[in-house]
């Protein structure tokens, strides 16, 4: 008997041991704030209430509608004495482009587009201006190397600073020999992405894809992308402008693919067309083929489907109109659109 309380002795000893030294291991010791590691401090003031998110934008008192029509307009020469109708004037653009920021309109580049990546104001419509081509009246530097005036990016650079909110971007799609082939090609490239432009693909040799081989096709493609990532590593080729607005024959044509070592993939493929873009959001839209509008005027006689008539036809018809909403996150329209939200933004809905 007295060797069985001797063993209950030894056992409640021991473990009033072990508590000891769990207390001793595991009590924290008072903490001295200026011998605290930085990282731990980081972690707490990372652990602390942040601000509540900001209100939720009420898409119904600027009638947003998100599912509507983007005008995609296409540029070539800007002249002084435009010889043919893909032509401009110094005058008519500059005046396209006060047409186009009075009636609510705000640039994006086409990659923007194609990715639905349109965080615009309130009430405000993207529209994306696209340059074919890559010709010396669209940019130029003088003999002091300041971009030359009356070419189109002197002008868009000088609207933008004179008109708030209206950024200037844009897509220039690019051949061989940039800018008329003059040395500083290269360093206008680069210039121009810089800037915040986008360099798009409009293949090396600027031929009919309709008539080229597969591997023709093939090559020209990636020699598109070739010249523009020689002149600017780190550009990010991401839209085509077909030449002539012509695909390739071959039905399902890849746009992506491989040829002398150098890869190309377009999220988006651009056309000649007559008519504004479906949205990004909709189920209309068609990636690998989104139509443009010529640059031109509209005397409101026979219509040519250029510019000058869709942006009439948008201003007395507002409902077709993509209409922003301010919240990126979120794709707003009147609620009997519902049916043409395309499947992979229906979580971004939001119908009211």
């Amino acid at each position: 008997m007295i060797g069985a309380l001797v063993t209950r002795l030894s056992v409640t000893a021991g473990l009033l041991i072990v508590a000891l030294i769990a207390v001793a291991c595991f009590r924290q010791p008072p903490v001295d704030p200026a011998g605290l590691d930085p990282g731990a401090v980081a972690v707490e003031a990372a652990a602390e209430p942040t601000e509540p998110p900001p209100p939720l934008v009420d898409p119904a008192p600027v009638d947003a509608n998100e599912l509507g029509e983007v005008p995609v307009i296409m540029y070539h020469r800007i002249l002084p004495d435009p010889p043919g109708g893909y032509d401009r004037f110094p005058r008519q653009f500059r005046a396209e482009l006060r047409q186009l920021y009075e009636q609510g309109y705000r640039p994006v580049r086409a990659v923007d587009l194609v990715r639905g990546d349109l965080d615009l104001p309130a009430g405000t419509s993207p529209v994306v201006l696209t340059f074919d081509d890559s010709t010396r009246e669209q940019l130029a530097y003088d003999e002091a190397g300041d971009i030359a005036p009356d070419t189109a990016i002197a002008i868009l650079l000088d609207f933008a600073a004179t008109h708030e909110g209206f950024d200037p971007v844009a897509s220039v799609y690019v051949n061989e020999a940039p800018f008329g082939g003059v040395a500083d090609g290269p360093r206008m490239l680069a210039d121009l992405h810089a800037r915040g432009f986008e360099l798009g693909n409009h293949t090396a040799g600027h031929r009919n894809l309709g008539q080229l081989s597969a591997a023709q096709v093939c090559r020209g493609l990636a020699g598109g992308v070739e010249l523009i990532t020689d002149a600017v590593p780190g550009a990010q080729v991401r839209t085509l402008s077909l030449p002539l607005g012509v695909p390739p024959q071959r039905a399902g044509w890849p746009p992506r693919g491989r040829a002398g070592g150098v890869a190309y993939e377009h999220e988006g493929v651009f056309l000649v067309g007559a008519e504004p873009a479906p949205s990004p959001f909709s189920v209309e839209f068609d990636p690998l083929a989104i139509p443009r509008m010529r640059s031109a005027s509209w005397d409101g006689g026979e219509p040519d489907y250029a510019s000058g008539f869709w942006l009439d036809v948008l201003a007395r018809h507002p409902g077709r109109r993509y209409l922003s909403d301010g919240d990126p996150s979120r794709v707003s329209f009147p609620a009997a659109l519902g049916g043409r939200v395309a499947k992979r933004f229906r979580t971004a809905a939001n119908p009211y």
